[in-house]
C-alpha cells in the first residue's frame, strides 16, 4: 500500500467525482496500466509473505468464531471477511481511520506491548444500539462514546478479544486483556510514527450496516514469535493437538452417553380378541424355551445373548455370547 488516504482526502475525491471534475473512466484506465510501486529502502518490509499468509489464516479462523459469537450475542446475522493483511507504519494507520472512532487498546500476555482493535463508529454504534435493545442503527452524526456506552463496549470488546486464544493456540498461548477504550487516534500513541505495524482489515456487516474492524499489532510485539509464523509450523503444530483434544472430547461424550438396552424374553402372535380377553393369571406361550439364551438388544440391534437370573433381589441378565463386533464404518 504505497499511500493511505485520510478521511478528508476520501471525501474530497468523492466530491470531485460527483461534480464531474474527475472522470471515473480515466481513473479506471489509469488503474489498468502497469504501475511502479514505490519501495522505501529506509523502511524495509519486516514481515515475509509466508508470515503474512499465516496471519491471514489465523484471522480467517478468528473471524469465523467471532462472527458466530456476534450473531448469537446481537441476535442478528453478522458476516465477517478478512479483506487484507498489510504492513504499514503507525502514522499511516492513524491517518487512515476516522476521528472520532472506537479504539480498543489491549495486551497479549506473554507478548510485550499493546495493540489496537479499531471498530468503525458506524459499526460500533450499531453493535451498541443492538445490545441496548435497539434495531441496530448507527447515528447520522459520529460522536464520542458516553460513559454507559463505553462500559458496554469494554465488555463486548473483551469478549471479542477472548476469541484470539483459539486461532493463536498452535503458535503461542495468549491471554488477551483490554486495557482501555479511546476515541481520538491522535492521542493514542502506542509506538513511534515510523514503527511498522501489521494491519488486519476485516469487513463486517450486520444487516444493512457495513463497516471495518481493523486489528493493529506492532512488529516489536510479534518479533519474539516471528520464526513460528509460518504456514508449515502452524498446521504441523495444530493438527496433533487438535486431534488429541477431539479424541478426548469424543471419548468423554461417549462414556456419558445413555444407551437403551432391552432383553427380549420371546415373541408370539395373538388375535385382538385374545388380547381383549386377557386377565390376571393368564399364560402367554412364547417362541422360546426356558433354557434358551435371550436376545440383548443395544438400540435397534441384537448384540449379545444371555441367561436370565436374579442379582441382589433384582432381575438381571448374564452375557454368554457376543453376536457381532462393531466396526469403524458402523
Amino acid at each position: 500500500m504505497a499511500e493511505v488516504l485520510s478521511q478528508n482526502e476520501i471525501d474530497a475525491l468523492l466530491s470531485a467525482l460527483s461534480s464531474g471534475s474527475v472522470d471515473a473512466d480515466e481513473l479506471k484506465e489509469e488503474e489498468s496500466r502497469k504501475k511502479i510501486r514505490v519501495y522505501d529502502f529506509r523502511r524495509p518490509n519486516k514481515f515475509s509473505k509466508d508470515q503474512i499468509h499465516t496471519l491471514q489464516v489465523i484471522y480467517e479462523n478468528y473471524t469465523r468464531s467471532l462472527g458466530t459469537y456476534l450473531s448469537a450475542q446481537l441476535r442478528a446475522p453478522v458476516q465477517m471477511e478478512v479483506l487484507s493483511v498489510e504492513q504499514l507504519t503507525y502514522e499511516e494507520f492513524v491517518r487512515s481511520i476516522p476521528n472520532p472512532t472506537i479504539l480498543n487498546i489491549f495486551s497479549l500476555y506473554p507478548l510485550e506491548g499493546n495493540a489496537i482493535m479499531e471498530i468503525n463508529p458506524n459499526l460500533g454504534f450499531a453493535f451498541l444500539d443492538r445490545l441496548l435493545g435497539g434495531p441496530g442503527y448507527s447515528p447520522s452524526r459520529v460522536r464520542p462514546l458516553t460513559e454507559i456506552e463505553q462500559t458496554v463496549m469494554e465488555r463486548l470488546a473483551q469478549r471479542m478479544l477472548d476469541y484470539f486464544q483459539e486461532p493463536w493456540d498452535s503458535i503461542i498461548e495468549l491471554e488477551p486483556s483490554l486495557e482501555r477504550v479511546e476515541n481520538n487516534p491522535q492521542f493514542t500513541q502506542l509506538v513511534s510514527p515510523s514503527e511498522i505495524m501489521i494491519i488486519v482489515s476485516i469487513e463486517t456487516q450486520m444487516g444493512e450496516v457495513l463497516g471495518m474492524l481493523n486489528i493493529c499489532i506492532p512488529f516489536l510485539m510479534l518479533e519474539p514469535i516471528l520464526d513460528k509464523l509460518s504456514v508449515h509450523y502452524y498446521y504441523s503444530s495444530s493438527s496433533p493437538k487438535s486431534n488429541a483434544e477431539n479424541t478426548r472430547a469424543i471419548r468423554q461424550k461417549l462414556e456419558n452417553t445413555l444407551v437403551p438396552v432391552k432383553v427380549i424374553l420371546g415373541k408370539t402372535c395373538i388375535t385382538v380378541r385374545e388380547l381383549l380377553e386377557l386377565s390376571g393369571g393368564d399364560v402367554i406361550p412364547l417362541d422360546r424355551r426356558v433354557k434358551d439364551d435371550l436376545e440383548v438388544m443395544i438400540g435397534q440391534r441384537t448384540k449379545f445373548l444371555g441367561k436370565p437370573g436374579v442379582h441382589d433381589n433384582r432381575f438381571a441378565i448374564q452375557i454368554s455370547r457376543v453376536l457381532e463386533e462393531g466396526n469403524d464404518d458402523e
